[in-house]
């Protein structure tokens, strides 16, 4: 009877919003939403909202893969050059991607114990500074960094919750 009092651990991952940075020049790029809500203890806040582009997925999966051995990471959505279609449609369809990418990797007890993936989803820190970090280089420590950001944004987090 003991076990039916234990919580099920929940993460919900979505992958929303996908916004045009530097419209209009050379190095314009999209970028997502990732919004975090989960009452898992592997997880430092437990609501975060965040935006990261495709080259920083790309990283993600590359140091995840790194770290996991024999683990399979799950893949990303290509990087298809040879789109037919219109770009809101390969942004949609990369977006389901991202986010099918995203719940798989949370089910994983072993990517869950890489702190850049935390990082990655729960601070707004680049690349480089999330590598310094993990590395004990940055100014804060991974969990301090994550409550940081936490601090900073949560009102914008729990605005997010509200709406239906």
């Amino acid at each position: 009877a003991q076990a039916l009092l234990v919580p099920q651990e929940l993460t919900t991952v979505r992958v929303q919003d996908p916004r045009v940075q530097n419209e209009g020049s050379w190095n314009s790029y999209v970028d997502y939403k990732i919004f975090l809500h989960t009452n898992s203890k592997a997880f430092t806040a437990k609501t975060s909202c965040v935006r990261r582009r495709y080259r920083e997925f790309v990283w993600l999966r590359r140091q995840l893969q790194k770290n996991a051995g024999l683990v399979p990471v799950p893949e990303l959505p290509g990087k298809s050059t040879f789109f037919v279609g219109s770009t809101d449609e390969f942004v949609e369809k990369r977006r389901q991607g991202l986010q099918q990418f995203l719940e798989k990797v949370v089910q994983n007890v072993v990517l869950l114990s890489d702190s850049r993936l935390h990082l990655f989803l729960q601070s707004q820190l680049s690349v480089p500074e999330i590598e310094a970090c993990v590395q004990g280089q940055g100014s804060r420590t991974v969990t301090d960094a994550i409550l940081h950001y936490a601090m900073s944004n949560c009102g914008w987090a729990q605005e997010e919750e509200s709406r239906p």
